[in-house]
């Protein structure tokens, strides 16, 4: 008799840490926050990530993934709120616990996890439009390509361990 093979759960923990202001001080000031992931699921090319996104990203790629979805509801984005009331730590804070809210969503929909944008955002630290040229095919590299390159190189780690005083 056929044993029914195990097939263990796909998990995929995803987690938005670590809000740093670059340039702090000057007019051009932002938060960046660190998205950490971690997977078993064969969705993703690297089992483990972690690079540094801006606010402006995300909205880019909720943007992105709107267009594509078709009628699959992309989660909401927290609010850019320029007037905020209470500290700049609790609004950094605030909008830190909304972006993990969102990805955590994103990647638990199946339709918008086949957007290869979302893995070169989540999986590569490719700028906006390097993203936009490798998913039309006019970067030097493929999406996985790009994926697997960063993992190899593991920026994402080496700069958590230069960056410890």
């Amino acid at each position: 008799r056929a044993q029914a093979a195990f097939v263990p759960q796909e998990l995929t923990t995803v987690r938005v840490q670590d809000p740093r202001v670059q340039n702090e001080g000057s007019w051009n000031s932002y938060v960046d926050y660190k998205i950490f992931l971690h997977t078993n699921s064969k969705a993703f090319t690297a089992k483990t990530s972690c690079v540094r996104r801006r606010y402006r990203e995300f909205v880019w790629l909720r943007r992105q993934l709107q267009k594509n979805a078709g009628l699959v509801p992309v989660p909401e984005l927290p609010g850019k709120s320029t007037f905020f009331v209470g500290s700049t730590d609790e609004f950094i804070e605030k909008r830190r616990q909304g972006l993990q809210q969102f990805l955590e969503k994103v990647v638990q929909n199946v339709v918008l996890l086949s957007d290869s944008r979302l893995h070169l955002f989540l999986q590569s630290q490719l700028s906006i439009p390097e993203i936009e040229a490798c998913v039309q095919g006019q970067g030097s590299q493929t999406v996985t390509e790009a994926i697997l390159h960063y993992a190899m190189s593991n920026c994402g780690w080496v700069q958590e361990e230069e960056s410890r005083p």
